[in-house]
């Protein structure tokens, strides 16, 4: 568990490197993510502590957000005055993302058919 940890970490840890380093426009945890990916299907092996540490991380992802939680009740003077607009930005956000999704989803669908409509 503990070197599955490590090389999470370690992933993380070489992607904010080629983030700072090379001025990408991804954050450093995606970076690594994708490292990881990438890694992982080159070495093509079964990582049993990886999939329990991933399969607990992400059980245990509410938790992650009362850091932020926190901060956000800290910033009572911003809610207050923008609080209307974060929260219409963030419905429409939303929306979009939806929408966006859903276009994306209909598209792959009737390509991965081969041309048939998927409503047919």
């Amino acid at each position: 568990m503990l070197g599955a940890i490590a090389l999470l970490l370690v992933f993380q840890l070489c992607g904010e490197i080629i983030h700072r380093l090379s001025g990408v426009p991804l954050p450093g945890s995606v970076i690594g993510m994708i490292l990881l990916i990438g890694w992982l299907a080159l070495t093509r092996r079964e990582w049993p502590s990886l999939t329990a540490v991933s399969g607990w991380l992400t059980a245990h992802l509410s938790i992650m957000f009362i850091p932020a939680a926190v901060g956000l009740i800290d910033e009572g003077d911003a809610l207050t005055q923008y609080g209307i607009a974060l929260v219409l930005a963030t419905i429409v956000s939303t929306v979009l993302t939806l929408f966006v999704t859903a276009s994306v989803f209909r598209w792959a669908l009737r390509f991965s058919e081969g041309g048939k409509d998927a409503a047919t």
